[in-house]
């Protein structure tokens, strides 16, 4: 197993109303400056929100809601700090309630989204 940790926060609020796609953006830059492989996805919905061992601490995250997952626990402390107000956690995975980290709810994503490839950034 692999621990994963994010933040997250109401899909609107991550999408819309923060400069995450700048900050994303330039991360994933960084990283192909210095050839270090993507550790970080944008999931939309994730699934992992609704495990139970979760349930308690991400009640609170509205929903739709949204996520950056990541196994860097430095980069996910920095976006905390970032972006102020999302929750921040981890869990590890793949598990019995999480057998994907990075699955989300919606129908028509069967993962999430590798941000450098992502045609709109």
């Amino acid at each position: 197993m692999t621990t994963h940790h994010f933040i997250a926060a109401s899909e609107a609020f991550l999408t819309r109303e923060e400069p995450l796609e700048e900050v994303l953006r330039e991360r994933a830059r960084h990283y192909e400056e210095t050839g270090r492989a993507i550790d970080f996805w944008l999931v939309p919905q994730p699934a992992f929100l609704e495990a139970p061992e979760l349930a308690a601490a991400t009640s609170a995250v509205p929903r739709p809601a949204a996520a950056v997952v990541s196994t860097d626990a430095s980069f996910i402390t920095f976006m905390k700090l970032r972006l102020e107000f999302v929750l921040r956690g981890q869990f590890e995975a793949p598990s019995a309630t999480i057998p994907d980290p990075l699955a989300s709810l919606v129908a028509s994503a069967s993962a999430a989204s590798q941000v450098p490839s992502q045609a709109s950034l």
